[in-house]
């Protein structure tokens, strides 16, 4: 009886979703395709060691919530991870995992973003987006990564659909939430402005086009043109308030992340100003043309744009083709079977196409160092002529079998079946692969290797039971000067040649020293016993005889050189498996700078 009930139930769902209106059904397929983009995000997420830059980031967090203090740094960009992570490694704990839960759950969600768009796009371009949002190789790649680019893309893409619904329904809830999502663009990388370009950018050549059309029919584009502009200030009047309280709010929210907190060499932070309002101005100055300053100093006044075009620009391309060649491909159909359809071009598709486009030919301009996560900008925008373009191949499938064309059919249906294979391919063989391969385009130079973690879990094993000294750092190439003090710990280190591994030592709550010779070495080896040593193997004849009962784990710090000795104490060797990687190449110290 309770199973022929269960089969009635099912099938009055079935029947009621069969019968139900198309929205519910494309909300139905969003919301799949969100758990399914839970699903690939969080799989293994702590898996992967962490990354130059992830570690950075990471070592601020915790070294913020140790000490309650906090400033702008923008070598590490905005400080949204530094403010959400704090309270997420409260909570998870700070692992790998927990750095990288914030960037998942975000991106995750990101899908449903498409049904903003759903009175400007077909409900099969609406799944389709979507899915392209989801499963996208380079944004599914460093979906699982703590890194700002992915944030960035989503709130201000976020923002954008926002802004188009505001014009769609005139409803004023849309504007505020869309200036809110801007304004967290803005504190977590400061590329958010690019964005704003490429929307002006962007409406600038609707309006061309519409000109182009006027006068194309005979019309007067003066007239036009005055028309518009006339059109756009008296919707900024009637307005008025509307953006004066957006400016406020976009203020607020910035200020309030970009605050210094605690006592920093800035001065009282933000919760000393609020106990003390005389303070308040000077902290709330610090958190706006303070921090502009300081990004201008650093991102635009700086050289770190000084490096050739053509070879950045070629490896963007090369990553496009990598992580995002079905998006790329499927953008350019979309676009021309938007371009000549008869009712004439969508606003939406050629906006999006028209800031795809700017963002592969500007970013290897905007970018300080080969970035693969630089590509996300461009496949984001360039995911919404794509959904247009697999709506296409879809809705020519489905047309076929209503007029019972098998050929067409099964045309568009191998078509369809072809780019997700693409897809699944690309996303399998480089989002899911720890140990690197050459060819894997979606992976940054400042990668470590997946042996190193076994290592910094031993540490996390053994420096909460030992006394004194638990790490050390051997040799030129990761000794600055042993025995200097600073903010960064350790302060002797080399900051650019060890990272990730300050954050690993924090994290553990170890102590690291420095030591740039043997005698050093054998003397701080005899009295501390640390339980890791770490070196270059250029200096492995150097340590051999002091490390007698150590057990050395080799491993790449960097994705294809900086081979590294990790030195184990012997009785704590066998608690956790390690393992050797050969290098893939020659072993060179060259370090190229992560950052970007």
């Amino acid at each position: 009886m309770a199973a022929s009930d269960g089969r009635a139930r099912l099938r009055a769902t079935v029947t009621a979703f069969r019968d139900s209106d198309g929205s519910d059904r494309v909300r139905l397929a969003v919301l799949t395709v969100v758990v399914a983009a839970f699903g690939a995000r969080f799989f293994r997420l702590g898996a992967r060691t962490a990354h130059f830059d992830e570690g950075r980031v990471a070592y601020w967090v915790v070294d913020y919530a140790a000490t309650g203090d906090f400033r702008y740094r923008p070598m590490i960009h905005g400080p949204f991870f530094q403010h959400v992570n704090e309270v997420v490694f409260g909570v998870l704990g700070p692992t790998d995992f927990a750095m990288r839960a914030a960037v998942a759950a975000v991106t995750a969600l990101f899908p449903l973003v498409a049904l903003l768009l759903r009175d400007r796009l077909r409900d099969v371009e609406v799944v389709a987006l979507a899915a392209l949002w989801a499963f996208t190789p380079v944004f599914l790649y460093y979906s699982r990564f703590m890194r700002g680019d992915p944030l960035v893309a989503v709130f201000m893409v976020t923002a954008f659909a926002l802004f188009v619904r505001t014009v769609d329904t005139g409803r004023r809830r849309y504007f505020y939430a869309g200036v809110g999502f801007v304004a967290l663009g803005f504190t977590v990388k400061e590329n958010a402005l690019l964005y704003l370009l490429c929307w002006v950018g962007g409406a600038v050549l609707l309006l061309d086009h519409r000109l182009l059309r006027a006068a194309d029919r005979g019309g007067n584009w003066t007239a036009v043109a005055r028309s518009h502009g006339r059109r756009a200030i008296g919707i900024g009047w009637r307005h008025v308030d509307a953006l004066v309280l957006g400016t406020l709010g976009f203020l607020a929210v910035v200020a309030f992340f970009y605050a210094p907190r605690g006592q920093t060499t800035l001065g009282p932070g933000l919760g000393t100003a609020l106990r003390d309002p005389a303070l308040l101005p000077a902290v709330l100055r610090e958190a706006t043309a303070g921090s502009a300053e300081a990004l201008w100093g650093t991102w635009v006044g700086g050289a770190h744009q000084r490096h050739p075009y053509l070879p950045y620009l070629a490896h963007f391309v090369a990553t496009l083709r990598h992580g995002a060649l079905a998006v790329c491909v499927l953008a350019v159909v979309g676009f021309v079977a938007d371009r000549y359809r008869p009712d004439g071009p969508s606003d939406l598709v050629s906006i999006a196409f028209y800031w795809g486009a700017v963002s592969v030919l500007g970013y290897p301009i905007a970018t300080d160092i080969k970035a693969p996560w630089a590509a996300i900008h461009a496949a984001v925008p360039l995911a919404i002529p794509a959904a247009v373009g697999l709506g296409l191949f879809v809705r020519w499938g489905r047309e076929a079998r209503a007029d019972g064309d098998r050929v067409s059919t099964g045309l568009a249906v191998l078509i369809v079946l072809i780019i997700t294979a693409q897809v699944a391919v690309a996303s399998v063989g480089s989002v899911y692969r720890t140990d690197h391969t050459e060819d894997n385009e979606l992976v940054q130079y400042a990668q470590p290797a997946p042996d190193v973690q076994p290592v910094m879990r031993q540490l996390d094993a053994a420096a909460s039971d030992h006394e004194g000294t638990d790490v050390v750092l051997y040799g030129d190439y990761f000794v600055q000067a042993p025995g200097s003090s600073g903010p960064r710990r350790p302060a002797c280190a080399s900051w650019q040649q060890v990272l990730p591994l300050p954050w690993y030592f924090e994290r553990a709550d170890a102590t690291a020293t420095c030591v740039d010779s043997a005698d050093a070495l054998a003397r701080t080896v005899e009295r501390e016993r640390p339980p890791l040593v770490v070196a270059r193997p250029v200096d492995e004849s150097r340590v051999s005889g002091a490390l007698s009962d150590y057990e050395a784990r080799t491993a790449l710090l960097r994705d294809r050189d900086t081979l590294t000795h990790f030195f184990v104490r012997e009785d704590l060797a066998n608690t956790t498996s390690g393992g050797e990687r050969p290098p893939r190449s020659s072993q060179t110290d060259t370090l190229i700078p992560p950052g970007g």
